[in-house]
């Protein structure tokens, strides 16, 4: 352990969650380089960017009815709050380093400014989620988390997070997705 890197998955996680994070970049570089996939998730991992994707979706449903439209509102607020907790809070506790500096060069993507841990592309997907089945019950659940699960990916997909820094970020999406609800339903 001492002669880990600062900032890396030894350091911060140990030897396990450095090995499954390799062990997942493998299996993702068996996708890289399909057309279809690659179109996919560096389309995706775009959208996420300062959860465009999930902005849209709140302007889309709210353009349907008066209560939808205080859901929108709602949503770019608790998008707002997630994104200040983990981009200034959780990830400067941490200090990952980020498996590649601007991501794999297959992909154009907008070099992060922050550390790796915890993805906030994917903390951001698992509160939209969240919020969004609470709004749309138990049957909507699939649709939403199956983005978010796809937005999340992405993000290991482009070498911009590694695998861990998804699944860490998808906990503290669905925590502060469990935490933003029971407000929101406190203040309809």
């Amino acid at each position: 352990m001492t002669d880990a890197l600062p900032g890396t998955a030894e350091e911060h996680f140990g030897a396990r969650v450095a090995a499954f994070d390799r062990w997942a970049d493998q299996q993702l570089e068996h996708l890289r380089g399909n057309p279809a996939a690659d179109f996919l998730f560096a389309n995706v991992s775009h959208l996420g960017d300062f959860s465009v994707l999930w902005h849209i979706i709140g302007l889309t449903r709210g353009l349907t009815s008066d209560e939808r439209a205080d859901q929108a509102i709602a949503l770019t607020a608790v998008l707002g709050v997630e994104s200040l907790l983990v981009n200034q809070g959780i990830k400067r506790f941490f200090r990952r380093v980020r498996p590649t500096e601007s991501g794999d060069e297959r992909y154009a993507m907008r070099r992060p400014s922050s550390s790796s841990f915890p993805s906030g592309h994917a903390s951001s997907a698992f509160v939209a989620a969240t919020v969004l089945t609470s709004w749309g019950g138990r049957r909507t659940a699939p649709l939403w988390f199956g983005l978010a699960s796809v937005v999340g990916l992405s993000r290991a997909y482009v070498r911009i997070h590694h695998a861990s820094d998804v699944i860490g970020g998808a906990a503290v999406g669905l925590v502060l997705g469990r935490i933003a609800v029971r407000i929101v339903k406190r203040l309809a």
